[in-house]
């Protein structure tokens, strides 16, 4: 496989081999790679929770927002609790 990058990127994964963290231009396209795979994994995630919310408003499933800081709240203090 072969892949076309701008100066700037390359002159990018010169820099990474350049500081050790790498040894190769391959890890670190690897790396990057690695971590948009991620990226995208979560950003599928974030758009079915959004969709989620989405539907249970429809449903009208909401909860005032007063309330739902109010046990927020609770839960920290618990949490806080929990670590003392």
């Amino acid at each position: 496989m072969n892949i076309s990058l701008t100066p700037e990127l390359e002159k990018f994964v010169d820099d990474k081999i350049e500081s050790g963290v790498y040894n190769s231009a391959s890890e670190v396209i690897r790396e990057s790679l690695r971590l948009l795979k991620e990226h995208d994994e979560m950003r599928v995630t974030w758009r079915e929770q959004i969709e989620q919310g989405w539907l249970q408003a429809e449903r009208g499933e909401l909860v005032d927002g007063d309330a739902a800081f109010d046990r927020l709240a609770e839960r920290i203090k618990e949490h806080a609790r929990e670590r003392a």
